[in-house]
């Protein structure tokens, strides 16, 4: 399944993207299936570490090629320090012509040896929180990494799925390519 942040996007999806990374920049598009076309996201941001704390600033536009959603556009900032990251997004969207609306998403994580939970609470426009944990690592063999592969377990709450929540189990095959 995919599901962003707590919310069911679509309930099998294909997905890629490109990124590219020098020094702290990086940049990139992601794309995923949504059944009423693609979203395609662009993103940049800067990041820096300063002994056991990590910082970081950037943008992201998700954008859609069909009616599935409305364009969204947003300021990503982070902070880490050793297995615990906060994350903030500020955003805005156009609401399909309507009022514009705004949101704001903060999250803390806490990670170690591949298992990770978080949390994620929505303010502003538009609320609700949800809660994951899963696992993650990459299968490898013979020193050949074969791919990634993941698990995660998400609950949504009832105000940030307009009424009911809902419980869901992600497995996830992954392969990254270098160039």
């Amino acid at each position: 399944e995919y599901i962003y942040r707590g919310i069911p996007q679509k309930s099998s999806s294909a997905f890629g993207g490109v990124d590219f990374a020098s020094g702290g920049f990086s940049a990139g598009t992601w794309a995923a299936d949504v059944g009423d076309g693609l979203e395609v996201d662009l993103y940049g941001s800067y990041g820096f570490e300063a002994g056991d704390f990590g910082f970081s600033v950037g943008g992201t536009w998700y954008t859609y090629t069909g009616d599935f959603d409305d364009d969204y556009l947003e300021l990503n900032l982070g902070a880490s320090w050793t297995f615990l990251s906060f994350d903030m997004a500020i955003g805005e969207y156009a609401n399909f012509g309507g009022p514009t609306l705004h949101y704001q998403l903060f999250s803390l994580t806490a990670s170690h040896n591949g298992f990770y939970g978080k949390i994620g609470t929505f303010a502003v426009d538009f609320e609700g929180t949800y809660y994951e944990a899963g696992y993650g690592n990459n299968l490898t063999v013979k020193d050949t990494d074969m791919f990634d592969y993941a698990i995660a377990l998400i609950h949504s709450d009832s105000s940030l799925l307009g009424g009911e929540s809902d419980t869901n189990i992600v497995f996830t095959i992954s392969k990254t390519f270098s160039f």
